[in-house]
């Protein structure tokens, strides 16, 4: 595929997911990186989308800074620079194919859980540094934190403004901690970062879009729509695994 093909292809990846996270709080890198799988194989795909989470995420937390809750967000940024080399080490070491097909059945069974709100006791100091840890340790090899972090403010009863603008906040942190790592182990190529530009326009107008959305629709009937989008892109990403293994 061309360069302009592939940059065609992130971009709409990048403008859809930014769309879903802005209705449902997340989702962004659950979405965009199966899908960019097949453009761009599975590491790469993990470091775009990580770049273009950052660019999103600071501009919502600086937008709705007054809303979030700020001690659990460092809680949980701070216990991720534990697990953050954990998933550098999967990242670099690990089959991209087999990392492919990790990432799609991180989805699905990530997906599963919020679809049931599985009620997970994250309330205390230890199940938030858990959360933390594992969030790094995802985040870094997968591209995917948002499950444990989800979890941590789901069991906090904030209102939508605050849970959304908490999120972002927590994503922020953990996906600046990550690149970090991936200019360490230099999975943060020219390229990547080029395509990662590109897609920055697009990825505003997607926020912009979803925003929109986001007060003046119910949030549940999309918030279904989004897990149906994951749930698909989780299973796109394991067959396109299961096929390059078998052959």
């Amino acid at each position: 595929m061309s360069l302009l093909l592939t940059a065609i292809a992130v971009c709409i990846i990048a403008a859809l997911a930014a769309a879903a996270q802005a209705v449902s709080g997340f989702g962004f890198a659950m979405l965009s990186v199966p899908l960019m799988i097949p453009v761009l194989g599975a590491p790469s795909s993990v470091v775009v989308a990580t770049v273009l989470g950052l660019v999103l995420t600071i501009g919502s937390t600086i937008a709705e800074r007054r809303a979030v809750e700020w001690r659990p967000v460092f809680a949980l940024s701070g216990a991720a620079l534990v697990g953050i080399p954990i998933g550098l080490a999967v990242l670099q070491f690990l089959d991209p194919h087999w990392l492919s097909l990790v990432i799609g059945v991180v989805v699905i069974g990530a997906t599963v859980l919020l679809a049931r709100r599985t009620p997970l006791q994250l309330e205390s100091r230890r199940g938030i540094v858990a959360a933390g840890v594992l969030s790094g340790a995802m985040l870094s090899s997968t591209g995917m934190n948002g499950p444990p972090v989800v979890a941590v403010f789901q069991t906090r009863g904030l209102r939508p403004v605050a849970f959304r603008a908490s999120l972002q906040a927590a994503f922020a942190i953990q996906d600046l901690l990550a690149i970090i790592g991936f200019v360490f182990v230099a999975r943060l190529t020219p390229q990547v970062g080029l395509l990662a530009l590109i897609a920055v326009p697009a990825l505003v107008l997607g926020w912009w879009l979803g925003d929109r959305l986001f007060h003046r629709i119910g949030q549940g009937a999309f918030r279904w729509i989004v897990l149906g989008m994951l749930l698909l892109s989780g299973l796109l990403a394991i067959i396109q695994a299961a096929v390059q293994l078998s052959g």
